[in-house]
Order: C-alpha cells, then sequence, then structure tokens
C-alpha cells in the first residue's frame, strides 16, 4: 500500500460540483466519476467523510432574498444536501463501497440520524460516511458542517473542492486577468482579508481546532485523489 499523508480526511463538495456542465440538478456521470475517486482514496486505506452542499438544487440565502423566511429557505436546502447525498450513496455502492449516510435531521427511513460515535465506527470499518443536512440548524452553511464535523470525528484535513477554481485568489479570477493565487495562507490572513474560501465562522472554528484545509479544482481528472494522496495542488489554509 503507498504511504498517505493523510489518515482520515473531510471530503467537502459543493451541490455544483454534482451538476457537471448542466449547472443544476444532478449529472450522474459525474457523481460516478467522484464516486469512483472517493474508492480509490479508501481503497488507500484513507478514512472518508463527505459533506456535501445544496446549490445545485436550492439555495437557501438566494431564496431568502425573495421573500422567504430565511430560516425555511435554510431547511430548504439542507433537504437539498440530503438528495445529494443519497445520490452520492448511490454512486458509491454501485462500484462496491460500503456507504452510511448520516443526517443531521432524522429521517430514519432513508439515513442514519448523525451520531458522532457512530460516524467514527463506521469510519474505522472502512465505510464512507457522508454526512447530510448540514448542521440541523439554519444560518450555517455547509462550509461550517465539514469543520464541525471534521473536529468531531478528528479528520486530518478538509479537502475543498471548488468548481471552475485551482485555489485561492486575491481576487475573482474569472474577471480579473491578473488575480494572485496563494499557494499558501494562515487563517488569519483569510479573515482579514475576506477571501472566498469558506465563511468565517467555518475558517475560525478550524483555526481554533488547527484543521489545515486544502482548496483545489474538482474540474481536472482524479484531483481528489491527487489531493487525498498528498500532492501539492491548491491553496493551503493552516496555521
Amino acid at each position: 500500500m503507498e504511504t498517505t499523508r493523510f489518515k482520515r480526511v473531510v471530503l467537502k463538495l459543493s451541490g455544483e460540483s454534482l451538476a457537471g456542465n448542466q449547472g443544476f440538478g444532478i449529472d450522474l456521470p459525474t457523481v460516478d466519476e467522484i464516486a469512483a475517486q472517493i474508492r480509490e482514496i479508501r481503497n488507500r486505506g484513507i478514512d472518508v467523510a463527505v459533506v456535501v452542499g445544496g446549490g445545485n438544487i436550492w439555495r437557501g440565502l438566494a431564496g431568502s432574498t425573495k421573500g422567504m423566511d430565511r430560516a425555511q429557505a435554510d431547511y430548504m436546502g439542507m433537504l437539498a444536501t440530503v438528495m445529494n447525498s443519497l445520490a452520492l450513496q448511490s454512486s458509491l455502492e454501485n462500484v462496491d463501497v460500503d456507504t452510511r449516510v448520516q443526517s443531521a435531521i432524522e429521517m430514519r427511513q432513508i439515513a442514519e440520524p448523525y451520531i458522532r460515535r457512530k460516524a467514527i465506527r463506521h469510519l474505522e470499518k472502512g465505510r464512507v460516511v457522508i454526512l447530510a443536512a448540514g448542521t440541523g440548524n439554519p444560518y450555517f452553511s455547509t462550509d461550517t458542517t465539514a469543520a464541525l464535523r471534521a473536529a468531531e470525528i478528528e479528520a486530518d484535513v478538509i479537502l475543498m473542492a471548488k468548481k471552475g477554481v485551482d485555489g485561492v485568489y486575491d481576487s475573482d479570477p474569472a474577471k480579473n486577468p491578473d488575480a494572485k493565487r496563494f499557494d499558501r495562507l494562515s487563517y488569519i490572513e483569510v479573515l482579514q482579508k475576506g477571501l472566498a474560501v469558506m465563511d468565517s465562522t467555518a475558517t475560525s472554528l478550524c483555526m481554533d481546532n488547527k484543521i489545515p484545509i486544502i482548496v483545489f479544482n474538482i474540474d481536472h481528472h482524479e484531483n481528489i485523489l491527487k489531493v487525498a494522496m498528498g500532492e501539492d495542488i491548491g491553496t493551503i489554509v493552516a496555521s
């Protein structure tokens, strides 16, 4: 077995990363490709927990700007993450990866309730755990979920997959061709500069618990596997 840099990782996937080129909904070939990479990571002895966003189906904050109560819109977004989690579970099981979905909002017919010790036990048994429904509370993003769950399960790192961008920049590279990409940043620099790595609550949680974040581009083939194996890809946020 190859020597691995990490023993346990939290993979943070945006909802958009499951949509493929169509930009919305769930693109099954894209989900299958992600599942194949997760299988390769698991086969190398790395524990994998996954947190999936829901922006390909519903964006709670956008919904709240159209006259909907913010908390109600956020709950709808949590349900979207459950749909994405079930799609990913199906793809993983199609390639013989034992998988459990744990939901922060109880829905026992389709997912286990999130229980920290049970999640850790699943990981120890070689199962992939998909953590759905965010934290179960409105006003908290799935970025914060990734940071919170990483601390709870004692993950070594958060692998933050971004669609269309290969790291953290000082400005939007899609709008500014001279935007500078950072190879490494401290948590404080991210907070002070207001960089779009993850929201400030999530960044602060990672800083307090000394959990590094690696931001990388999910669009390139096998990048999930490469970053999990310790290749120098994207931007590292650490102490």
